[in-house]
């Protein structure tokens, strides 16, 4: 019998086009080792939470269950910060309180729906590059701002696609 097709999910909440910007001059703006690997623009992301792998035919119900109220809220980058395991990242000045929200909502909702969700405590990031150690980030700060709006569920699939969009409500 052939096994149940699944797909890798997860969900996280994208910059806007200006902010994307500002993190993609940031990262130029390195001194990168030989083999990092950054993550291309249309990649940048706060993952809210890593769901894995879920067999196809739950996406739908899936999707339904992850549906949370939120109110919008600002986002701010200024912080590089360097992770075992060679990642660079940009970290936030602060966590707002509505991220810490829609975090643990969102978690609640993946449990209901009999979903893992992640023990180890919540640390939001903006993952850079991979494969980056020894990585020295510019001299001048980051300033990257947006507001936050929506959260997506997306399928991580070679590239990426935004199954549902969950807009603030």
């Amino acid at each position: 019998m052939a096994a149940e097709p699944t797909a890798r999910l997860f969900l996280a909440v994208w910059p806007d086009a200006a902010a994307r910007e500002a993190l993609v001059d940031w990262q130029r703006r390195w001194q990168w080792p030989r083999g990092a690997r950054l993550t291309a623009p249309d990649r940048l992301h706060l993952t809210l939470h890593f769901i894995g792998q879920v067999p196809t035919a739950r996406i739908a119900a899936l999707a339904d269950g992850l549906a949370v109220a939120f109110e919008p809220f600002e986002l701010g980058f200024s912080r590089p910060a360097l992770w075992r395991g060679g990642l660079a990242l940009a970290m936030p000045e602060t966590v707002p309180p509505a991220l810490t929200a829609l975090h643990g909502r969102l978690a609640d909702a993946l449990q209901a729906l009999a979903l893992p969700v992640e023990r180890r405590p919540y640390k939001p990031h903006l993952t850079l590059a991979r494969e980056a150690e020894g990585a020295v980030p510019p001299a001048e700060p980051l300033a990257c701002r947006w507001t936050a709006e929506a959260c997506t569920l997306v399928q991580s699939a070679g590239g990426y696609r935004t199954l549902r969009r969950y807009p603030a409500r």
